[in-house]
């Protein structure tokens, strides 16, 4: 894509994660000839779950065409899957891109516009089992390629996920050296994760997270209810 400007939108919602995308925002306004757009309805600010404003840089109705689209998760998802304005604006503006694209449960709203049908995607462990009312196949990966569907998993995922949206678009070198520049060498103090905590840890989280759990999944049966009532009335 060189000598074309690469156009990339990321949708902003209150009550997002704002870590899901904006470790990808600082992979992808590096990468050349880029410029990011951060959408929403308007330009006014927004607060994500843990109270940390963000500002939106383009409306909906100002989005130009996009060669990425990116959303992320967080407890707002629940009010955006039923927001009939966004998931219209994710289908037209986002299902238009060359790459389409989420962090953690961002893959459900993509499902609630009716974008990851037959699609693998990774998804938040937590809410993985989510994904097959929108007839996607969850995947216990990092980050997920599947054509032009680039997902990453929970939360920190998106910058491992943000590296290969580069490599994608720029090629491997670019995404290299911006991985050496942002020093990208983690190194978490605990050795913990989904595939090896123990089991006991595993259910006490789910069990803790089960009111907001089933939130979210009530408002995924009633996206997926209203995609299917839309394509049988087409």
């Amino acid at each position: 894509m060189s000598g074309k400007r690469i156009e990339i939108g990321i949708l902003y919602y209150p009550g997002m994660t704002q870590l899901d995308v904006t470790g990808p925002f600082e992979v992808f306004a590096r990468l050349p000839n880029v410029r990011m757009h951060l959408l929403w309805k308007r330009i006014e600010p927004v607060v994500s779950d843990v109270g940390l404003p963000l500002l939106p840089t383009t409306t909906f109705a100002d989005c130009p065409d996009l060669d990425v689209f990116c959303i992320g998760g967080g407890p707002g998802q629940v009010a955006t899957m039923d927001d009939d304005e966004v998931i219209a604006f994710v289908r037209d503006k986002g299902g238009s891109a060359r790459y389409i694209t989420s962090v953690c449960a961002g893959c459900l709203i993509l499902g609630a516009a009716g974008l990851i049908d037959g699609y693998r995607s990774a998804c938040h462990w937590l809410m993985s089992d989510q994904l097959a009312a929108f007839g996607a196949i969850a995947v216990d990966e990092r980050v997920v390629v599947d054509r032009n569907r680039i997902s990453g998993g929970g939360v920190t995922a998106g910058i491992d996920f943000g590296f290969q949206v580069a490599a994608e678009l720029c090629g491997e070198d670019v995404a290299k050296d911006l991985q050496l520049m942002l020093e990208y060498q983690p190194q978490p103090p605990f050795d913990i994760t989904v595939q090896n905590a123990p089991r006991e840890l595993i259910c006490r989280m789910r069990r803790e997270a089960e009111p907001w759990l089933q939130k979210r999944a009530a408002a995924v049966q009633k996206a997926a209810s209203k995609l299917k009532a839309k394509a049988t009335a087409a």
